[in-house]
């Protein structure tokens, strides 16, 4: 059995034992893949660990940089109160499109918003209308911004404010100074970032699973941004 046979194999356990199946978790990974998404969404372990993270953190307002489909959005709004609120930033239509309606098979459409357009644009207007802080943040969009992403969600954040970056690994190219390839340098430049931000106190976890080898990193804001 090869690594990757055997980290699928262990998740679909973990999957087995504590899942449950989901109807609406499912229909949102159907209806993605039949409208031709990218299969870059969480893992369903993953899903349940940013759920877990957000009810931990007590959060009744969470930020989220890359819709996709919804399925992660589904995961972090069920982790709100009835009065939270989920704010998610998309940059592609279809991609909106879709998750609109997993999000309304899953009866969340009352407390999540999604915002079309740009991720920088939007998180400006975000900061210029007064919205946040939120509690928790979870960056899931395009790698080379997210170093402006980070800057600009500390903005958004408040001291005890928990921001979750997804795919920070990259297979461990990450650790690759000298890649060619634009998301790991897009990401070298965000750890970078981190590490010289004096505001937040940082880990990445390395992880390994259905979806492969990568990582996540996890980022406690400590100080007012």
């Amino acid at each position: 059995m090869t690594g990757q046979e055997q980290w699928s194999a262990v998740d679909s356990y973990i999957t087995d034992l504590f899942l449950p199946p989901d109807p609406a978790l499912e229909a949102a990974l159907v209806s993605s893949a039949a409208a031709g998404l990218p299969a870059i969404n969480v893992s369903p372990t993953q899903g349940k660990l940013l759920h877990l993270l957000a009810r931990a953190q007590g959060a009744r307002r969470i930020l989220e940089l890359g819709t996709l489909g919804g399925y992660s959005t589904i995961w972090l709004a069920r982790a709100l109160p009835a009065d939270g609120r989920l704010i998610s930033l998309e940059v592609n239509p279809k991609h909106a499109e879709v998750a609109h309606a997993n999000l309304a098979r899953a009866g969340l459409t009352s407390i999540v918003e999604i915002r079309l357009g740009s991720a920088l644009d939007t998180l400006r207007k975000l900061v210029s209308e007064g919205c946040g802080p939120f509690d928790l943040i979870f960056i899931d969009a395009d790698k080379p911004g997210y170093a402006d992403y980070l800057k600009w969600s500390l903005k958004l954040a408040r001291p005890g404010t928990l921001i979750i970056a997804d795919n920070v690994v990259r297979k461990g190219a990450v650790a690759d100074a000298a890649s060619k390839d634009e998301n790991v340098q897009g990401i070298r430049k965000f750890n970078k970032a981190l590490a010289a931000e004096e505001r937040v106190t940082t880990t990445v976890i390395q992880t390994v699973g259905s979806k492969g080898y990568d990582g996540m990193a996890l980022i406690l804001v400590t100080d007012k941004p």
